[in-house]
């Protein structure tokens, strides 16, 4: 079995924010939604778990986030192409998101935006030039010591 990786995130209205993630590609499975959560496939290993705010506390002690006046994470998706990036991007727009909250990146090798879904949750939906990036970075990203 692969390794999945499920995000959860709290949202306001689950049924609203359902019709936005299929907007932008997902497939609601079924067998894990209800009134209080839709599961939303990305691929074969990502799922975005759209919990209502009041389920998504019973998780945690924390408060909840308000995604639209703190970052609470920055959810970066792969795409297949720079024409993906940006189909994604003006998905999320027509399905009531907000397009380019970032600001957009292209390094050549690499294309990314941001798009913030109706709660505030930010994705970087990027392209990266796999073949490019290894020219660019022969020996790895240099970092600086912490």
């Amino acid at each position: 079995m692969p390794q999945m990786i499920f995000v959860n995130l709290p949202v306001k209205d689950v049924a609203k924010s359902t019709v936005f993630y299929e907007a932008i590609g997902c497939t609601k499975d079924p067998r894990f939604s209800n009134e209080n959560a839709s599961a939303m496939q990305l691929s074969e290993e990502i799922v975005f778990m759209i919990l209502a705010e009041e389920f998504f506390q019973t998780f945690t002690p924390k408060a909840i986030a308000d995604a639209h006046a703190a970052t609470e994470v920055l959810i970066c998706i792969s795409r297949d192409s720079r024409e993906a990036v940006d189909a994604i991007v003006d998905a999320a727009v027509a399905a009531g998101g907000k397009a380019d909250v970032g600001p957009k990146q292209d390094m050549g090798f690499m294309y990314g935006r941001t798009f913030e879904d109706p709660d505030g949750h930010v994705f970087e939906p990027m392209f990266m030039d796999l073949e490019a990036a290894m020219a660019a970075f022969p020996e790895g990203p240099a970092h600086e010591p912490a």
